[in-house]
């Protein structure tokens, strides 16, 4: 198994949880990303810097992730395309995406981009999530957990 995290928008304390979990179980971790990422020294955290534009960093996770890993992603897009792959994927706050829940996701992601994008963006709701709190970095560590013990 390898653990994979879209790194670019990655909340630190998820990656900081991710980093203890993966040398606690020594399994291999893989940061991506459109920048270097500053990571605490270690064995078995290696990070891959690809070049910068939309979807580069999604796209190296699609092409090199595999059945059995996990990968830690808020892009509902990547998600949908790992699930479709059957790669196991979950979100910073802990939601696990699956066959069942993803392609809902997409459409509501899909849709309000498009009423952002139409001048709408008052229909469309908040601009972002809610602030990250200590609340999701809990259900995102128990999330982990559960899927490390279960993979």
């Amino acid at each position: 198994m390898t653990l994979w995290i879209d790194a670019d928008a990655c909340p630190r304390p998820v990656r900081d949880i991710v980093v203890r979990a993966a040398r606690r179980r020594q399994i291999e971790l893989i940061l991506v990303a459109n920048s270097p990422q500053a990571l605490p020294p270690g064995p078995g955290v290696r990070q891959v810097t690809v070049s910068s534009g939309a979807d580069v960093a999604d796209q190296y996770i699609i092409d090199h992730a595999v059945p059995g890993d996990l990968v830690i992603t808020a892009d509902i897009p990547l998600a949908a395309g790992l699930v479709d792959r059957k790669v196991t994927a979950i979100n910073p706050r802990g939601e696990v995406y699956d066959k069942s829940n993803v392609g809902e996701r997409l459409a509501t992601r899909n849709l309000m981009d498009e009423l952002r994008g139409a001048g709408l963006a008052g229909l469309a709701g908040r601009s972002g999530p809610a602030p990250y709190s200590d609340r999701d970095k809990q259900a995102f560590a128990n999330s982990l957990d559960r899927l490390l013990a279960s993979l």
